[in-house]
C-alpha cells in the first residue's frame, strides 16, 4: 500500500531521524546480497482484496488474520498455483497490535493471529510456501499501527526470527529526504540477520509522488522489488493508467530490471471484479512483458476456470520468468495503440511481444506488423506463437506479417523464438 499525502509529517524528527540512520550506515560495507528474485516472485497478497478489514466479528473469511493467510496457502497449493511457482503469502497492513511490547517488539493482533507470526511462518512452510509481512519505515504504517522507524534492526531481527521470506517497507509518516539513508539501512539490517528475506521497497513510489525522478541504480543496489507508482485499484483505468506510466519510463527504470531486481507496478487484480476478460488478458500479458512480480490479490476460491486458467498460463509464466530478467519496453506508440516488446535473451535475437488496443469504443482493430518492426531482424525467420494459446502461427521471417485482431481494451500477445 502507497498513501499520498502521509510523507512530511513528522517532518520535525527529521534531523534525530537521519542521525540515527547515518549511524547505522557508517557500518555499511555492502548492498543487498541475498541472492533473492533471481526471476520475478510470484504468490499472493491480501492488500487489494482485502484491504485493512480488521472485523472478524461481522466478516470472519474475509478479515485480516491467521485464518484467511492459512486458507489461501492451503488453496495455492490445492489449486495448482504453487507447483507453477506462485509460493510466496504475503501479510500486507493491519496485521499487529496498536502498541508495541515492552522490549519494543512487535507484537502480532492477539485476537486474529492467536498463534502468532511465527507459527503462521511454520504452517506457511509447511505447504512449501513462503510467507512475506508488511512494515512501514515511518512512525507509522499507512493505517496507523507501529512503524519500523527507530525500529529497523529490531523488526529485522524479530522477522528473521519468526522466519519470514520476504518485507515489504512502505514509506507513510517519513519524510522522503531520509528515504534515501532509511530504506538502505533495512536492507543492511535484513542481511545482518543471515536469513534471506526478499526486500520490497515503497521507496521510489513516495520520490515519484514527490514530483521527483528516483535514482533507480541506487535502488535497485539496496531492493529485491520496488514500487515505484500508485496503488493498483480494481478498475481499467487503474490498470491501463500503470502500464501508461510503464511505458513513459520516465528515469529510464526499465534499463536496471534484472536478476535480483524488478520494478514492481503492483498486485495482478485478475479474478476480481473490475475487469473484462480481455482486460485480464492485457494485464496478465503486459505483467509478463513487463517482468513484474505476479502478486496476485484475489480470494483464490472464488475464481472463475478461464480465469484460473489464464493465471495459470503456461505462456505467461514462462515470458515473466525468463531467466535473463529483461523487462520489456513501448517501442511504438500511435494514440491508443501501442508495441511492447520483452527480449528474451541477452543478443535479442527472440523475445515476447503484445499489441494493445487502448480504445475502449468500436470493434476490434485489425494490425500487420513485419516482425522486423519489432526488431527480429535474423534471416533464418523466427517460430511465432500466439503467447495464451500456444497456437502455432509459423516460421516467420523479418519481412513476414503479422496478422492480428485486436478487441477494444484488449490484446494480442505473442512469443518469437529464433531456432537457429
Amino acid at each position: 500500500m502507497v498513501e499520498l499525502g502521509a510523507t512530511s509529517l513528522y517532518s520535525s524528527f527529521g534531523i534525530m531521524k537521519l542521525l540515527l540512520l547515518l549511524v547505522a550506515l557508517a557500518q555499511l560495507a555492502f548492498a543487498l546480497d541475498n541472492g533473492l528474485a533471481l526471476t520475478p516472485p510470484m504468490g499472493w497478497l491480501s492488500w487489494q482484496r482485502y484491504r485493512c478489514n480488521i472485523d472478524c466479528f461481522n466478516d470472519p473469511d474475509n478479515c485480516i488474520s491467521e485464518k484467511l493467510y492459512m486458507r489461501m496457502a492451503q488453496l495455492l497449493v490445492s489449486e495448482g498455483y504453487s507447483k507453477l511457482g506462485y509460493t510466496y503469502v504475503n501479510i500486507d497492513d493491519c496485521w499487529m497490535e496498536m502498541e508495541r511490547d515492552p522490549n519494543g517488539t512487535l507484537v502480532a493482533d492477539r485476537k486474529r493471529f492467536p498463534h502468532g507470526i511465527k507459527w503462521l511462518a511454520d504452517y506457511v512452510h509447511s505447504l512449501g510456501l513462503k510467507l512475506g509481512i508488511y512494515e512501514d519505515f515511518g512512525t507509522f504504517t499507512c493505517g496507523g499501527y507501529p512503524g519500523s522507524m527507530f525500529y529497523l534492526q529490531k523488526d529485522a531481527e524479530t522477522f528473521a526470527s519468526w522466519g519470514i521470506d520476504m518485507v515489504k517497507l512502505d514509506g507513510c509518516y517519513a519524510d522522503i529526504s531520509d528515504m534515501d539513508f532509511g530504506y538502505p539501512a533495512m536492507s543492511f539490517f535484513l542481511n545482518q540477520t543471515g536469513r534471506p528475506m526478499l526486500y520490497s521497497c515503497s521507496w521510489p513510489a513516495y520520490v515519484v509522488f514527490n514530483g521527483q525522478v528516483p535514482d533507480y541504480k541506487k535502488i535497485a543496489s539496496y531492493c529485491n522489488i520496488w514500487r515505484n507508482y500508485a496503488d493498483i485499484q480494481d478498475s481499467w483505468d487503474s490498470v491501463k493508467d500503470i502500464i501508461q506510466f510503464y511505458g513513459n519510463d520516465t528515469g529510464s527504470f526499465s534499463l536496471v530490471a534484472g536478476p535480483g531486481n524488478f520494478n514492481d507496478p503492483d498486485m495482478i487484480i485478475v479474478g476480481d471484479y473490475g475487469l473484462s476478460y480481455d482486460q485480464q488478458q492485457v494485464q496478465m500479458a503486459m505483467w509478463a512483458i513487463m517482468a513484474a512480480p505476479l502478486l496476485m490479490s484475489i480470494d483464490l476460491g472464488n475464481v472463475k476456470p478461464e480465469t484460473k486458467r489464464l493465471l495459470q498460463n503456461d505462456g505467461v509464466i514462462r515470458v515473466n520468468q525468463e531467466f535473463h530478467g529483461i523487462q520489456g519496453r513501448r517501442i511504438i506508440k500511435d494514440n491508443t495503440f501501442e508495441v511492447w516488446f520483452k527480449p528474451m535473451s541477452v543478443d535479442a535475437k527472440g523475445g515476447a511481444f503484445a499489441f494493445l488496443n487502448l480504445n475502449d469504443a468500436g470493434g476490434p482493430i485489425q494490425v500487420q506488423m513485419p516482425l522486423s518492426k519489432l526488431g527480429l531482424m535474423e534471416g533464418e525467420g523466427y517460430n511465432v506463437t500466439e503467447g495464451f494459446t500456444g497456437k502455432f502461427i509459423g516460421t516467420l521471417k523479418p519481412h513476414d506479417l503479422i496478422n492480428a485482431s485486436i478487441n477494444p481494451t484488449g490484446v494480442w500477445f505473442g512469443i518469437a523464438y529464433f531456432d537457429c
